[in-house]
């Protein structure tokens, strides 16, 4: 087996809370009496062009919400949006010490919009563990399909059977594995952090 140089990480549903998946949704329509079907099938419509870069979050807000009169703000609606994000966390210390050995290059491959995917950096210090993040609103690309993990192999130069991808989603995975990553199905920190020295990686 080679010898692990390369870290990839999932953030979503790794180590912070999804940003803005079906359950956060649910909330804010809740909490600003949305038309669920409506907000849903605008959303579902403008959601791969946001997340790819395609397009800007005052463009998916006009589109799913703005293209009428409402009783709240963009700025209040953003806001909700951004709260919903949390950290894990077990794997945020996991993650922390995988970065803190200088041994392994760190880096993201996530799927994102760019004004939460910034956010999300700058709120949760991300910058302090990951070297680079390969998301997809900087790349136009997005799991699963095999394109971004291609650019993320590419860019940082390493050869795939160096490397490990961690994602909460095994669809994410199919790809990453073809190509001859090493990947992990993270369920949970313990597990994860047991996979990785399986793998040999120091933690």
């Amino acid at each position: 087996m080679a010898t692990i140089t390369t870290v990839f990480w999932d953030i979503g549903g790794v180590v912070l809370t999804n940003g803005w998946d079906h359950n956060s949704r649910m909330e804010a329509a809740k909490a600003f009496q949305l038309d669920w079907e409506e907000f849903r099938d605008r959303h579902d419509l403008s959601f791969p062009a946001f997340d790819a870069g395609q397009i800007t979050l005052d463009q998916y807000l006009d589109r799913t919400l703005f293209y009428r009169p409402r009783t709240f703000t963009r700025e209040e609606f953003t806001a909700f949006m951004f709260a919903q994000s949390k950290e894990y966390p077990e794997t945020r210390e996991l993650l922390r010490e995988v970065a803190r050995i200088k041994k392994y290059f760190v880096a993201s491959i996530n799927n994102e919009p760019r004004e939460l995917n910034n956010y999300r950096i700058e709120a949760f210090g991300l910058r302090k563990d990951f070297q680079v993040f390969f998301s997809s609103c900087y790349l136009h690309a997005r799991k699963p399909e095999e394109q971004i993990f291609r650019i993320a192999l590419e860019v940082s130069q390493r050869p795939a059977e160096e490397c490990i991808f961690i994602d909460d989603r095994s669809l994410n995975l199919e790809n990453p594995r073809r190509l001859g990553m090493n990947v992990i199905h993270h369920k949970n920190a313990a597990q994860t952090r047991a996979e990785l020295k399986a793998l040999g990686v120091e933690v």
